[in-house]
């Protein structure tokens, strides 16, 4: 299935401002509120459900040139657009 971009924003932020940015997505999501999304001339607006499928990623990307690689830690909420989505790999999710 081809994949469209509706949305992408890149910044580099202090550990602080991105724990507040995720706050205030945890919030939304407590709510039950709609996420509006914005960066310059960008904006979407997505009604996310009771029980999305949620994704947390830890990749290590490696070049092939040598060098120093590059982390990341990607955090996913996916929904069908028609459904409730009903994905789940199992397991419990926790943080320490």
């Amino acid at each position: 299935m081809p994949e469209e971009v509706l949305f992408k924003a890149e910044q580099r932020r202090n550990r602080a401002e991105i724990a507040d940015y995720l706050r205030t997505v945890a919030e939304k999501l407590d709510e039950g509120e709609s996420l509006t999304l914005s960066a310059g001339d960008q904006s979407v607006t997505l009604d996310v459900p009771s029980q999305p499928t949620f994704e947390v990623k830890a990749e290590r990307e490696t070049p092939s040139s040598g060098g120093s690689g590059e982390l990341s830690v990607e955090f996913e909420l996916e929904w069908d657009e028609n459904g409730d989505g009903d994905g789940d790999t199992g397991g419990e999710l926790s943080i320490e």
